[in-house]
């Protein structure tokens, strides 16, 4: 029996999760999800997982059913209901694509000088816990994606949203404080304006955010995408993000 993620306590929250979104409780669910924990953390080919699983190709086909119906990233979106909106991390990180998973067109993947790539855009709470993520193509300069992100994320109660230099865009600030909270973005060195506004002290904290990327690549199938379609990947990070916040 290969090593499961899972433990009791775990699977105690998760399942009352999927109670409440209507998912039909299979004998072998805890099963299935150990399975695509297992392929994610492991980064192995479908029909590579261990028989304890069940048929890979039953897997697979069950797993891309919940991927056309975003199940996992609804689970997500009810466990981070929970995050401590006071402060807001964003940032992004470049994830190499297999050869495998190019070939489709509109997936996300882009290739360039460096390969074939997709970009996470990530945002987490006050405590680094994962609260929103899109996936973009690799070549999309950061700054492009960052409207829709902070567009999808309530921030009522949020009082600064943080950023690196990266993210400088007085269209972005302005996007920003239109919901009452502080940009705390600081401005290029080349810019005549100053950075007298900034919190330098919650600056230095956004390495929560780095640390999430950390966390998350631990799975080797996140680390490297290789998935061909973006929902599957999409998915697939989710359910990284729960498991992240499982223990929570």
């Amino acid at each position: 029996m290969p090593r499961t993620m899972l433990n009791d306590q775990h699977w105690l929250r998760l399942i009352s999760i999927i109670h409440n979104l209507g998912i039909y409780l299979k004998h072998n669910l805890r099963n299935f999800i150990e399975a695509i924990l297992y392929r994610i953390r492991t980064g192995c080919p479908w029909r590579d997982l261990p028989e304890s699983f069940g048929k890979p190709n039953t897997i697979f086909k069950r797993f891309t059913r919940w991927s056309k119906d975003n199940k996992l990233l609804k689970i997500f979106k009810l466990l981070s209901k929970y995050a401590d909106l006071e402060w807001v991390f964003i940032d992004a990180s470049h994830i190499r694509a297999h050869q495998h998973a190019t070939g489709l067109k509109n997936q996300a993947i882009f290739r360039s000088m460096g390969g074939n790539s997709s970009k996470i855009h990530l945002a987490v709470d006050s405590n680094g816990n994962p609260i929103q993520f899109l996936i973009h193509d690799g070549t999309t300069h950061d700054v492009r994606v960052a409207p829709a992100l902070v567009d999808s994320i309530d921030l009522k109660d949020t009082d600064a949203l943080c950023a690196v230099t990266g993210y400088d865009s007085e269209l972005l600030r302005k996007q920003i404080e239109k919901t009452a909270t502080k940009a705390n973005i600081p401005k290029k060195y080349n810019t005549r304006s100053n950075n007298d506004y900034m919190d330098w002290y919650l600056y230095k904290i956004r390495q929560l955010v780095e640390n999430t990327f950390a966390r998350l690549k631990q799975f080797r199938g996140i680390a490297t995408r290789y998935d061909k379609l973006k929902r599957n990947y999409e998915n697939s990070l989710a359910l990284a993000c729960i498991f992240i916040w499982l223990p929570l």
